[in-house]
């Protein structure tokens, strides 16, 4: 039983790291940040302009790829009805319609409201190759997403509540 509980700890360790992201490991050249890239993202915009109007949790977040600790953040267990809205533009991205409780300590949905207002993106930091979800239109970071979710979609799209405002349905 202990050969079993000390195989299960790294196992749990790698779980919890899944939805989290080293911020030091990005951008360690000076190289343009996606999200300042107008070409790709049409509403990109220079990483000071995002630090004046994102909280400083949402900044490190959605700017600097950070990640928000599991289990004590503002929406992994929020049950209220509503739509959680990009922190940075105010676009509805996901439905607490497709909010399911995936045991990860982050909020996590089965699809976003609308498919082209995200991007999948290839994230290969800390030593794994994730798809990273970002906004469409500015490029920020919103979290990332497995084909670990329920059905219909399959899909676990694992989220930072700080990428997000939410708004209750009245």
């Amino acid at each position: 039983m202990k050969k079993l509980n000390l195989l299960m700890i790294p196992l749990l360790m790698l779980a919890l790291n899944a939805c989290s992201q080293n911020p030091s490991s990005q951008n360690k050249k000076g190289t343009e940040l996606p999200s300042e890239n107008t070409s790709i993202y049409p509403d990109a915009k220079p990483a000071k302009y995002w630090k004046k109007i994102l909280s400083p949790e949402a900044y490190e977040i959605m700017v600097n790829k950070g990640t928000e600790t599991p289990f004590k953040n503002p929406y992994w267990n929020n049950h209220q009805k509503g739509v959680y809205v990009s922190a940075a533009t105010g676009k509805p991205l996901f439905s607490s319609d497709t909010k399911f409780e995936s045991g990860t300590g982050w909020p996590s949905f089965f699809k976003p409201i609308d498919e082209k207002l995200i991007r999948i993106v290839s994230d290969s930091s800390d030593g794994m190759v994730r798809d990273e979800v970002v906004e469409a239109s500015t490029g920020l970071h919103l979290g990332h997403v497995f084909d670990d979710g329920p059905q219909p979609t399959g899909k676990r799209y694992c989220m930072d509540s700080y990428a997000f405002k939410f708004v209750p349905v009245k």
